[in-house]
């Protein structure tokens, strides 16, 4: 396994999206959106469900504990590049922090 310094959780369904199947095609286009990144150092790890299904696909963020709604691909890129690449969090898209609850 390679070295990172995030570790990303994400829910593949199959109940926030029909069947899973968007969550798992987003789950597949994080993937190629950490490993366009030569420099970004994170592990992604398919997950069922967070039991906060009604806004899925979830995205866990770790180690800040940040608990992300990606409702779609344009918000993934901006999770990706914003957290994961720039350290910054996409405070309109957080439903949940570590040691706080939910937002």
């Amino acid at each position: 396994m390679r070295s990172y310094h995030k570790h990303v959780l994400m829910c593949t369904g199959p109940r926030c999206t029909e069947g899973g199947l968007q969550a798992e095609s987003l789950f597949q286009k994080l993937g190629k959106a950490i490993d366009s990144r030569p420099g970004l150092t994170v592990k992604r790890t398919r997950s069922h469900c967070f039991a906060v299904c009604k806004d899925g696909p979830i995205m866990v963020v770790y180690p800040e504990g940040v608990w992300y709604r990606c409702a779609d691909e344009a918000v993934l890129e901006r999770i990706v590049e914003e957290h994961l690449q720039n350290g910054q969090e996409l405070s309109g898209h957080v439903i949940h922090r570590l040691g706080v609850g939910d937002v």
